[in-house]
C-alpha cells in the first residue's frame, strides 16, 4: 500500500502515526515537511483532500502564530497559506495520505479511518496509551 506521512520527528503525535503506520507492515514514504515543505498546490490538495479549512490545518500553538498575529479572523485562506508556506512550523501534523484517504491525524489512531490493513501486533503510544491489542485489534 502506498502511504505518505508530512513527519515531525520532534511531534509525538507524528512519531506515534509514523510507527502505528509501521505497525501495519508498511514502510512509507516520509517527508519531513519542515526540511522539504510542501508547495502551495500540495498544501492547499492535503488540506482539501482532509475536508479541513485551512485554519483547521493551522497550528496554533507555535510561537510564531503569535507573533504573526494569525488569530485575526479577518485573515484570508490565501494569507494564512502564505504565513504556512513561509513558515511550516506551522502547517498541523501529521498529515497522511493513503489509497483510502487523506487525514490530519491527531489524534494518532484518527489514522486507522484510512488505512484498513491489519495491524500486526499490539500497538501502544509513547505514553503508554493502548490502542492496538496483541491480536491486532483497536482498543477502543
Amino acid at each position: 500500500m502506498d502511504v505518505t506521512i508530512y513527519h515531525n520527528p520532534l511531534c509525538g503525535t507524528s512519531r506515534n502515526t509514523l510507527a502505528l503506520i509501521r505497525n501495519a507492515g508498511i514502510e512509507p514514504k516520509v517527508i519531513e515537511y519542515l526540511k522539504t515543505p510542501p508547495d502551495r498546490a500540495a498544501l492547499t490538495r492535503l488540506i482539501q483532500d482532509a475536508g479541513l479549512t485551512v485554519r483547521d490545518a493551522l497550528r496554533e500553538k507555535e510561537a510564531v502564530f503569535v507573533q504573526l498575529e494569525l488569530a485575526d479572523a479577518t485573515l484570508t485562506d490565501e494569507q494564512l497559506l502564505d504565513a504556512m508556506l513561509a513558515h511550516p512550523i506551522l502547517i498541523n501534523r501529521p498529515f497522511v495520505v493513503t489509497p483510502e484517504g487523506t487525514l490530519l491525524c491527531r489524534p494518532s489512531e484518527k489514522l486507522l479511518e484510512i488505512l484498513s490493513l491489519a495491524q500486526k501486533g499490539p500497538f501502544a503510544k509513547e505514553d503508554g496509551e493502548r490502542i492496538i491489542d496483541e491480536k491486532g485489534n483497536r482498543v477502543r
